[in-house]
This record gives structure tokens, C-alpha cells and sequence, in this order.
């Protein structure tokens, strides 16, 4: 594949080759209905190809092996970033890097102004009185209708912007989304607060890329 179409990306540059069973067991938390194509996997209308060898200049040589698996559009350009969501999803569970438009990015770091954590999504917007009981804090401060801070975690309720695949259980019944947004320092209590929230509330949890989180460590990077 032409180096410069990986460094145009939306690439997955990992430091280890993936099987394409685990590339597809990955791909699946973002699009259940993922399918192995020959070497590549097809979700939506995205193509993730059979993962290359490319030289580490590709990620500035922030790795010393680089296997390259770039993600393409199968027609129209993908819906709200979902090749790029999803090549850097799979970096971040494979411990790599993503590379899109010569950038080159590290999902694992979360700088002072990047500190997006999980989402619960719902077919159903709860009330207030059905939501801060959950929270479960030693104090919830209200800064404005349907945004919350408690222990240092802020809370947001907004409407779901597109329906991503990975929610589409969801969809029978609801034509609008809601998602709780979590943001905060620690990405263990974002998660446990999530997974806690989604089983009270019927929902189910997304990570920042929109893959589907099921345990607390699922948003935290590889050992």
C-alpha cells in the first residue's frame, strides 16, 4: 500500500501484527455486524485492510515495528468520523498510534484539555429525580439543567448526535438517543460509573471512539 496513503490515513499504525479474528473481535465493539472480506474487515460502509508492514518513520519512529492498518470508505464519505473513530479505536486497544491526514496521535493520551471519558447511551432522556440518586456521590453540584459535577466527575446529559452501530439494539425503540457524558481525571471511575449507570438506566456504554464498552478496563489503554 502507498506510504502516502497510510500517512493520509485514517490509519492504525500498531506495534504488533493483529490476526484478523482479533481485528474482527475489535471491530465488532464499534459495528456488530463486522464481517471478515478476504484479509480485510468491512463495517458499515468501512474498510479495514490486512494490516502492512510500514517503517516506523510512518509514526515518527515512536515505534520500533509498525504494522499499518488503514481504514478506507466503502462509498460516501463515513458518517460523523467513523473511519477515523474507528482506526483510532483500534490503536488504542492494540497499543498503537493513529495516523490521519500526517498527524500522528496517541488515543492513550489524554492531555489537560482531552479528557473525554465513556457515554451511556439511552432510548429514553431520564429526569432529574431518576438520575442524581444514581450518581451516588458525597456531593452533586447542579451547574445547569441536566449538568452535574459530583466527586469531581462532570455529567452531562445531551441528545445523541447520529446513531452509532454499536448501539443499534437500542434503535427498535427510540427514534432519538440521549447520551450521559462522563468527563473527569480518572478513566477507572468513569467506567465503573458508566457500566453502574447503564444497568440502572437500560443502557449501554460507548467509549469516546463509540466501541462498546462492557468492564471498566475496557476504557483504560493496555498494559
Amino acid at each position: 500500500m502507498a506510504k502516502r496513503r497510510l500517512r493520509t490515513g485514517p490509519t492504525a499504525a500498531l506495534p504488533a501484527k493483529p490476526s484478523q479474528s482479533e481485528l474482527l473481535r475489535i471491530v465488532r465493539l464499534a459495528d456488530p455486524d463486522a464481517r471478515a472480506d478476504g484479509d480485510d474487515v468491512v463495517a458499515v460502509d468501512v474498510r479495514v485492510h490486512a494490516p502492512v508492514e510500514a517503517e516506523p518513520e510512518l509514526v515518527g519512529g515512536e515505534l520500533e515495528k509498525v504494522w499499518a492498518c488503514r481504514v478506507t470508505a466503502e462509498g460516501p464519505m463515513p458518517f460523523d468520523f467513523f473511519d477515523r473513530h474507528l482506526a483510532e479505536g483500534i490503536a488504542f486497544r492494540l497499543g498503537g498510534l493513529a495516523v490521519c491526514r500526517g498527524e500522528v496521535t496517541d488515543p492513550a493520551d489524554r492531555g489537560e484539555a482531552d479528557r473525554g471519558g465513556p457515554a451511556v447511551i439511552l432510548p429514553v432522556r431520564p429526569a432529574a429525580d431518576e438520575l442524581l440518586p444514581l450518581l451516588d456521590g458525597e456531593v452533586v453540584e447542579q451547574e445547569e439543567e441536566f449538568v452535574y459535577t459530583v466527586d469531581g466527575v462532570r455529567v452531562l446529559v445531551v441528545p445523541e448526535k447520529g446513531r452509532p452501530p454499536a448501539v443499534q439494539e437500542l434503535l427498535p425503540f427510540a427514534t432519538e438517543l440521549t447520551a450521559i457524558e462522563l468527563r473527569g481525571d480518572d478513566p477507572a471511575q468513569l467506567g465503573a460509573l458508566a457500566l453502574r449507570l447503564a444497568d440502572a438506566l437500560n443502557g449501554l456504554v460507548v467509549d469516546r471512539w463509540r466501541f462498546r464498552v462492557d468492564a471498566a478496563e475496557d476504557v483504560l489503554p493496555p498494559a
